[in-house]
This record gives C-alpha cells, sequence and structure tokens, in this order.
C-alpha cells in the first residue's frame, strides 16, 4: 500500500511540476529565442522581428530574441531547434522551406513532421513574376511568346536551390513547358540586383523582395502567383497567372511557428495564443502589408491545422521537386 501511495505521489507531483511550468511560462527574466534558418535582413528574418515585438506583449514583456542560424537551405538552423531544450524557451520560425526540405535533402538528421511540435501558420507571402527592364515583353503574353521563340537562351534566376524563388520557377517552366536556364544566386537580393541590372532575364520571388522594385519601376512586373489578385497599391494591377491561363498556378510563400519535440501542450498552447493574438495587432498587420503579406485567418493557424497543412505541402512539393530531378545534397 505504501508503495502504490509513493508512485501515485511521484505521480501527482509530476503532474503538478508540468501544470506549473505552463502556468507560469514564461517564467520571470527567462529568455525566449525564436530560431530562423536564414540570414538577417531577409524576408523570413523581417516577419520574425516583427511577430517578437508583437508576442513580447502578448507574454507578460518576455525578451524575446533572433538567432539567425542559416546556411544549408535552411537546414543548420532547423536541425539547432529539433535539438533544443523542449520547453518552450527555443522556438523556431521558417517558411516553406519546411515542406521542401524533405525531398531536397536526401540526408537530414531531423524529420520535419515527427521532431517538432506545430504552433501555427502566421502569413502568406504572395510572389511575382518580373523581368529585367530591357526585357522585349510588355505583357505576359509577349513573355510567354518571347520564351518560346528563346528556348535554351532564357535565363531564369533565382536565390538558390531550395529558395522560393527557385521553387516558383521550377512551377513556371513546368507550366509553360518551355526549357530555360537556371542562374542560382546566394540569396535573393544579388538576383534582383542583376535583373535590374539586365544581366539575367526573368525572377520569380516574394512581394516582401520585389514590390519597391515594381513600385520604383526599376523591373518589369508581368504577374501575381496568387489564386485571387493583390491589393498592395504597386501590385493590384497585376493579373494572376491563373487568369492568364496556367490552370492551378498559386504559390504563395508561408511562414510557421514551431517548438521541439516534447514541449509541453500546455506551453504550445500558450505560445499559439500569444501567436494568434498578434495576427490581430493592429501595428503588426501594418508591417505585414507593408510587405505584402497577407496574414493567416484559417484553421492553419492552429496546431492541429497546420501540422496537416505541411504534410499536404509535403507532398505537392515533393512532387514538383521529383519530376525536376533538382536535389541539394
Amino acid at each position: 500500500m505504501k508503495t502504490i501511495f509513493k508512485i501515485a505521489t511521484i505521480a501527482l507531483a509530476a503532474t503538478a511540476a508540468i501544470s506549473s511550468h505552463a502556468d507560469s511560462y514564461p517564467a520571470a527574466g527567462k529568455t525566449i529565442t525564436i530560431i530562423v534558418p536564414f540570414t538577417a535582413g531577409g524576408p523570413t528574418d523581417k516577419v520574425a522581428r516583427d511577430l517578437a515585438e508583437s508576442m513580447r506583449k502578448q507574454l507578460n514583456n518576455a525578451t524575446i530574441v533572433i538567432d539567425n542560424a542559416d546556411g544549408a537551405g535552411s537546414t543548420i538552423g532547423t536541425a539547432k531547434a529539433a535539438r533544443a531544450r523542449n520547453d518552450g524557451y527555443t522556438l523556431l520560425l521558417t517558411h516553406i522551406g519546411m515542406s521542401t526540405i524533405p525531398t531536397l535533402y536526401r540526408k537530414l538528421s531531423f524529420n520535419v513532421l515527427n521532431d517538432f511540435e506545430y504552433a501555427g501558420i502566421i502569413n502568406d507571402v504572395p510572389m511575382t513574376l518580373i523581368g529585367r527592364p530591357t526585357l522585349p515583353a510588355k505583357n505576359f503574353a509577349e513573355v510567354k511568346d518571347w520564351v518560346s521563340k528563346n528556348q535554351g537562351k532564357v535565363n531564369l534566376a533565382n536565390a538558390g536551390v531550395g529558395s522560393a524563388s527557385h521553387l516558383c520557377g521550377l512551377m513556371f517552366q513546368a507550366s509553360l513547358q518551355q526549357d530555360m536556364t537556371p542562374v542560382p544566386y546566394k540569396g535573393a537580393a544579388p538576383a534582383i540586383a542583376d535583373l535590374m541590372g539586365n544581366q539575367v532575364d526573368l525572377l520569380c520571388d516574394q512581394t516582401t523582395n520585389t514590390t519597391s522594385q515594381i513600385a520604383a519601376k526599376k523591373v518589369q512586373a508581368y504577374a501575381v502567383t496568387t489564386a485571387k489578385p493583390l491589393t498592395t497599391p504597386a501590385l493590384k494591377d497585376l493579373p494572376t497567372l491563373q487568369s492568364l491561363g496556367l490552370k492551378d498556378f498559386n504559390v504563395t510563400i508561408w511562414h510557421g511557428l514551431y517548438a521541439p519535440k516534447g514541449t509541453p501542450a500546455d506551453v504550445v498552447q500558450k505560445i499559439n495564443d500569444a501567436m494568434k493574438a498578434s495576427l490581430k495587432d493592429p501595428e503588426f498587420i501594418k508591417r505585414q502589408e507593408a510587405l505584402g503579406a497577407v496574414i493567416a485567418t484559417d484553421d492553419r493557424t492552429n496546431p492541429a491545422g497546420h501540422k496537416k497543412f505541411v504534410e499536404s505541402e509535403i507532398a505537392k512539393w515533393g512532387k514538383v521537386i521529383k519530376a525536376a530531378g533538382i536535389y541539394a545534397d
């Protein structure tokens, strides 16, 4: 009887400890670190810093810092997050790459679906098809015609293997059924710089990277990759690729929040609650809209909906990557 009582006491103590951990999260004086597996100043980093500022207010003015653990197509930072303590004080904020690296990289030290707790989708970032200033084509119909007449000579820039622009470019080529020469760069900034300098022909990249250049007329803009037109002033007159005949062409770069596997469910829920409160924060919304991002409002903002969505995205992009035969390792 004493043994049974002792076991029951231990079980109750463990339960109380978990509950106490969740109730006090985040503890006074403890710092929350959000790992961003990309360089500082990039679009994902901007999303993370805006979210951190808003979530800080939701979590009793907790200190939240960003750790830019970039490299190897986001796999270095993602692996670092997977290995972190599962106490809620280390999180991961990353983009669509979470659904592409399982196919792009044949050897990973982590499992995307099994080694993380899913805390919710934050936003969707549309993409734009843009061209160099001197490109003869002035609209999408002329782009198609020009690409067809210049088979094998068209340079399609991207920000590196597995990047958002690389994925969008793969879908664009597959949809047109035209061969283009991929030109990878180490990031979006040098790719856009060479496009503006007429060194490459076309680029499909996030509005966070292209809106200001489009507004300043430093590049030619042809279309957006969303199912519906955008309302951003510089982009509102651009047609969708779907409306131009590219069936089912709907590409957005979403961002999600994660915690290491085993983070207490109550803590994950607190993180999710703080994230969803931030998605309604007028200041956060304003900053995201300025980047051309669309705040998530559907079931993907919940942990279960988030994971289900990533599973579907892994299947979707797996087909595209395998068809292209492009791998990062």
